[in-house]
């Protein structure tokens, strides 16, 4: 969090209002009508102004947990994602931890707009990590949905999902708290999201996602998955249209997206407003740009962003892995994999693909 990137950030839907105006500019255009009154009636039939088009959604990068750190942000923005994520980050190791707050989260004037998620059992964590991210980020995004046990051990994630009133609580806090942080565009409406998970009882989600709504939250990102359900389940397309016909902020799909038809069928099917990714972006960040696999250019340009950033070894080694997963043959994986050192790897990519970093 550095001061060079303090300035006044955008506001993450920008873009999709945007999108939609230009939308709404062409429809008339084709239709050889411009009034006011045609304007009108475009932006109430589509809820936030025609939901779910083709291809008129944002394009998200989802918060993974050691991967959507600041050089995979940057390689993806290249590719046509619009918002993307941090890995979640515990609020209260954040706030009380300046190496959590220094390792954690950094980020740049490019790497914008960025939603720092955060895990949290109370107001007073959330607001406190709110206060301190604000200034350096695009809004804030409250994890609602890890599935694992220790996050539900420890009060967090999935556990939220039955517990709205604190959720509400949260979410009130956060928006007291960071009233004064301005926009770009001037106004102090610091965003504040969450990201769900569905109810195996679809009434339930409903609830919780008005509920969530009435308290001021600014969008919301529904999961199609229960917390008890694996990623190798199909995800349930209409819990998420049921979320996003329930309330009138945008909502955000998320599940199953390994190619960008697959956004598009998710986007026209749900209605929503943007679609998020996360195994399909690590395995081929190109998505949503339509790419089948992987570009070669973009395992160049991530080669080069990691050692730039100071990436750990671990994860520039598996973010390589998952990019070059579909063009190595069994033997080419087994040799990659037992490299050791971020040197080694740029020896076998210097080899093997002539990239020379």
């Amino acid at each position: 969090m550095s001061s060079h990137v303090r300035a006044p950030r955008a506001h993450p839907l920008q873009r999709l209002h945007e999108r939609r105006a230009q939308q709404r500019h062409t429809d008339r255009a084709a239709d050889g009508s411009d009034s006011e009154d045609t304007h009108a009636g475009a932006e109430g039939a589509g809820g936030a102004g025609g939901a779910g088009g083709a291809g008129n959604y944002l394009r998200i990068c989802a918060p993974m947990v050691r991967y959507s750190k600041l050089p995979f942000r940057e390689l993806v923005r290249g590719y046509g994602v619009d918002i993307a994520y941090t890995p979640m980050i515990l609020s209260d190791v954040f706030k009380h931890s300046s190496i959590s707050r220094a390792s954690e989260y950094k980020t740049n004037a490019s790497d914008d707009p960025v939603v720092v998620q955060f895990a949290a059992s109370n107001p007073t964590d959330l607001a406190d990590a709110a206060e301190l991210v604000a200034p350096f980020c695009n809004g804030i995004d409250l994890n609602c949905g890890c599935p694992q046990k220790w996050a539900i051990h420890e009060c967090i994630g999935s556990y939220l999902m039955d517990h709205p009133d604190l959720v509400r609580d949260m979410v009130r806090t956060v928006k007291e708290r960071t009233g004064s942080v301005r926009m770009a565009d001037g106004t102090c409406t610091f965003p504040c999201s969450i990201k769900i998970r569905i109810h195996p009882d679809l009434a339930r989600t409903v609830e919780f996602v008005r509920r969530a709504e009435a308290v001021g939250v600014d969008w919301i990102t529904v999961h199609g998955r229960t917390r008890t359900q694996k990623n190798t389940e199909d995800v349930n397309v209409e819990g998420i249209r049921v979320a996003k016909e329930a309330v009138g902020v945008p909502v955000f799909a998320n599940g199953n997206v390994f190619s960008r038809a697959d956004a598009d069928e998710l986007a026209a099917a749900t209605g929503v407003d943007g679609v998020m990714v996360a195994r399909g972006l690590l395995e081929n960040p190109g998505l949503f740009e339509g790419h089948a696999s992987t570009p070669f250019e973009a395992v160049e340009k991530y080669a080069r962003l990691g050692v730039q950033y100071g990436t750990s070894f671990f994860i520039f080694h598996h973010h390589l892995m998952y990019m070059l997963d579909g063009s190595m043959s069994r033997a080419e994986k087994r040799r990659f994999n037992c490299l050791t050192s971020i040197p080694a790897v740029l020896d076998y990519l210097e080899e093997h693909y002539g990239i020379v970093v």
